[in-house]
């Protein structure tokens, strides 16, 4: 995901969803009543870029080229992340949808457990080059294991921590941290006149989730248990959401006004120099488009418990990406299924993620020199070492609601100078967990 993205707020509608008989998508048709496929797709693509207009200007020309090659028309509709799941949901009962869409990857597993959209089993993944063309680490984000993947990874992301070179030279911090103790302590030492050491966005659900899901896997835990029930009260979890939102509540390292950010404040706050850190996933397109130059910041892997990081309790992020999935009951599969194959091609994959500043989930796109600049390198090697999946369990759309409005309600208590103990987090994750479906 290139900006976090609004969390799935449909939890309710989803859980309907899941019960019901999938529809799919299938919008497409030439409207002769004849059996041929139609010659046109419609594709509902996520918002990449910093506008819609940016995602237009980047993806028709590609769109053009698909048309040349097959004679299929793609009608383009960049959907914003705001209004994303719910639309797919809507289209998943309805009928009324794309042909092919992109999905956070994080929704893989639910969007997988409505049945709307197409398995890619082994002859549907021949179709588009094999499955080993993917990067690993990509592959896990794109349904539950042991089932055919629901969604092929389109773009690849990872979170690192990024620096203003300016305000560590003025506040004589020679070297970025790279442990959370570190991050506090040169957190301290750029917290002053104003301005804050860290940023984040307290009011963004998913990007909470994000933060924690990370933190927790440094403390050992998952959020969910083997067999898949919300486990959100382990000691470890605890531990994860406390020491997140303990960056305003205690350690003070973060601005108050940072617990009502939700939509990318923080990477403002940031290329104005309000903010000496951040942690993000894939930020220096936004920087750009903020009017901040790339020899401005720095890029360094994000910060871990101790050590360096790699699997397990050194894994620094999560894997974020863009899944790209079609409905399966579209009345042009074929067509749907070669489109898929062109935008996972070589070729599309560097036009695309270059302008995207993604790395490519296709192993043979990612030898491209473009994607061996310092800043993505890091993230490239983040994604390949040190990188885990969201939990791949149906219920993933409610756990990024339910425990992430539990960590923004922590952070607005931080901010109201309310204690943040370990007694007030447990509480409101067992909240959240009440909340979840029963199983």
């Amino acid at each position: 995901m290139r900006r976090i993205r609004v969390a799935a707020v449909g939890a309710v509608t989803l859980s309907l969803v899941l019960g019901a008989a999938a529809c799919g998508g299938g919008g497409s048709t030439d409207g002769s009543g004849s059996n041929e496929q139609p010659k046109t797709l419609t594709y509902w693509a996520s918002n990449q870029g910093s506008s819609l207009e940016v995602d237009k200007q980047v993806l028709q020309p590609e769109l053009d080229k698909f048309e040349k090659q097959t004679g299929i028309k793609v009608k383009l509709e960049v959907v914003p992340w705001g209004d994303l799941l719910n639309r797919i949901l809507t289209a998943t009962t309805s009928g009324q949808g794309p042909d092919v869409l992109n999905i956070g990857n994080t929704w893989s597993a639910s969007l997988q457990a409505s049945g709307a959209l197409l398995p890619w089993d082994a002859k549907n993944f021949e179709k588009i080059g094999g499955k080993d063309r993917f990067v690993e680490s990509a592959l896990g984000s794109t349904g539950v294991q042991g089932q055919d993947p629901a969604a092929v990874p389109l773009y690849s992301m990872a979170y690192a921590l990024y620096y203003n070179k300016k305000a560590f030279a003025d506040a004589g911090v020679t070297k970025p941290p790279t442990t959370w103790d570190e991050v506090i302590a040169t957190g301290k030492q750029l917290t002053k006149d104003g301005k804050a050491g860290l940023g984040v966005e307290g009011s963004n659900l998913s990007n909470n989730i994000h933060q924690v899901f990370v933190l927790g896997k440094q403390h050992g835990a998952d959020f969910f248990t083997a067999d898949g029930k919300a486990d959100f009260t382990s000691d470890g979890a605890v531990k994860a959401v406390k020491q997140y939102v303990d960056l305003m509540a205690d350690a003070q390292i973060v601005a108050k006004g940072n617990a009502e950010y939700s939509q990318n404040q923080s990477l403002s706050d940031f290329a104005k120099g309000k903010t000496a850190m951040v942690l993000w996933q894939t930020a220096s397109a936004t920087f750009a488009a903020q009017g901040m130059k790339e020899d401005e910041w720095g890029v360094v892997p994000a910060p871990v418990q101790s050590g360096a990081p790699g699997t397990g309790t050194s894994t620094n992020s999560m894997v974020a990406g863009i899944n790209m999935a079609v409905f399966k009951n579209t009345k042009n599969i074929d067509g749907a299924t070669k489109f898929v194959n062109f935008m996972t091609g070589d070729e599309e994959q560097k036009i695309l993620n270059k302008a995207y500043g993604s790395i490519p989930p296709v192993k043979s796109a990612q030898t491209d020199p473009a994607f061996n600049t310092p800043g993505l390198a890091v993230l490239r090697d983040t994604l390949a070492k040190s990188a885990s999946a969201l939990p791949q369990v149906p219920e993933e759309s409610q756990f990024e609601t339910v425990v992430g409005t539990a960590v923004k309600e922590l952070f607005a208590d931080a901010a109201a100078g309310r204690p943040v103990t370990t007694e007030s987090v447990k509480a409101k994750l067992e909240k959240a967990q009440q909340q979840m479906p029963k199983k």
